[in-house]
C-alpha cells in the first residue's frame, strides 16, 4: 500500500444521507413519520419538547454567520418603526386633520422625523470604521430590521458601502426586512429572548431614539444589565433629551430611592449623529490598542 494519505472522514455527510433518504423506495414504512431523518422531520421539530433545541438552533445560526463574516462587535441601533423619514412626515401631517389629536401627533412625529437623518448620518460613521490587525469589522450596524428609525440605520450602512445586520422577529401581522438591510446579514426569530441576546453579544454601542414599548424593552434591558454588573458597561446613547425627560421621570427614580444618582451616568443625552460619535470615541480613547478615527 504505497498511499498514505488518511481519509479525512469515513461517514457521508448528513446533506448527503439527507439527498439519499429523499430518493429512497416508497412504501408504507418509509412514508410513515416515524421514519424521517429527525433533521428532516418539521412536526419533529416544532414538539414542545423539542424547545431547547431550537433553543441552541436560534443562538447557533446567527453565531456562525457572524463569524463567517468577521464581525467582532456591532454598533446597535434602537427606535421607534412609527418615525417617518422627513419628507413622508410631512405628507402624514398634509393629510391630518387641522386639529385634535391626530392633528398633535402628526406635529410630533414631525418634529421627530429628524432623528431619522440624524440615525442614517450616525450610520454612516460608525461604518467607517476600519478592520482590525487580524481582519476582524467592528462597530457593524446592527438593527431590528424594521421601518424607520431602523431602516434609516441599515441604509446609512449602505450609503458607505458597508453591510449592516437586521435581526428581524416573527410577528402576527404580516412583515419584511427593510431593503437596504444585507442579505446574507437578515436574521429571523421566533424567540425574543434570543433575539435579544444576540442584539447585546457583541455590541460595543448602542444608539437609543424615540421609541415605544419596543424601544424601551431593549434598552431598560441594557441599564439593567449594566447596573447589575451582569456586563461591562459601553456607550448608551439616548438621542432627544426633550423626548426621553417627557416620557421617563429619571431624577424621581433617584428621588424615589429605586435607582442611585450614579446610575444616571449610564447613559448620555445626545442631538446630532457627531456628538454620539464623539462619546463613543472618548469611551474607547483609553482602551489598549484602539484607535477611533
Amino acid at each position: 500500500m504505497n498511499d498514505t494519505k488518511v481519509p479525512a472522514r469515513v461517514f457521508p455527510r448528513a446533506k448527503q444521507d439527507a439527498e439519499t433518504a429523499r430518493s429512497g423506495a416508497h412504501t408504507p414504512q418509509t412514508e410513515h413519520p416515524a421514519y424521517r431523518l429527525a433533521f428532516q422531520d418539521m412536526d419533529f421539530l416544532l414538539r414542545e419538547d423539542l424547545r431547547p433545541v431550537r433553543f441552541q438552533l436560534e443562538l447557533l445560526k446567527p453565531e456562525l454567520i457572524f463569524d463567517e463574516h468577521n464581525i467582532a462587535s456591532t454598533f446597535v441601533f434602537y427606535g421607534s418603526a412609527r418615525i417617518p423619514e422627513p419628507m413622508k412626515a410631512q405628507a402624514l401631517l398634509a393629510a391630518a386633520p387641522k386639529e385634535g389629536p391626530a392633528r398633535v401627533i402628526a406635529e410630533r412625529l414631525v418634529a421627530k422625523s429628524r432623528y431619522y437623518d440624524v440615525a442614517r448620518e450616525l450610520a454612516q460613521k460608525v461604518s467607517n470604521f476600519p478592520l482590525d490587525e487580524a481582519g476582524k469589522r467592528h462597530f457593524v450596524v446592527c438593527s431590528g430590521g424594521g421601518p424607520s428609525i431602523m431602516e434609516a440605520a441599515n441604509r446609512g450602512a449602505l450609503d458607505v458601502g458597508a453591510e449592516s445586520i437586521a435581526l428581524n422577529i416573527v410577528l402576527p401581522h404580516e412583515q419584511a426586512p427593510n431593503p437596504f438591510v444585507t442579505p446574507a446579514l437578515s436574521m429571523q426569530f421566533h424567540y425574543f429572548a434570543l433575539r435579544k441576546m444576540h442584539f447585546l453579544l457583541r455590541a460595543r454601542a448602542l444608539a437609543a431614539f424615540p421609541g415605544g414599548f419596543g424601544t424601551f424593552d431593549e434598552l431598560f434591558e441594557l441599564l439593567t444589565l449594566i447596573q447589575t454588573g451582569k456586563i461591562a458597561a459601553i456607550p448608551i446613547l439616548l438621542f432627544g433629551r426633550e423626548f426621553w425627560e417627557r416620557v421617563v421621570n429619571f431624577p424621581a427614580l433617584v428621588e424615589e430611592g429605586v435607582i442611585a444618582a450614579k446610575d444616571l451616568d449610564l447613559f448620555t443625552f445626545v442631538e446630532t449623529a457627531q456628538e454620539g460619535w464623539d462619546v463613543v470615541r472618548a469611551h474607547y480613547s483609553d482602551v489598549e490598542g484602539m484607535v477611533i478615527p
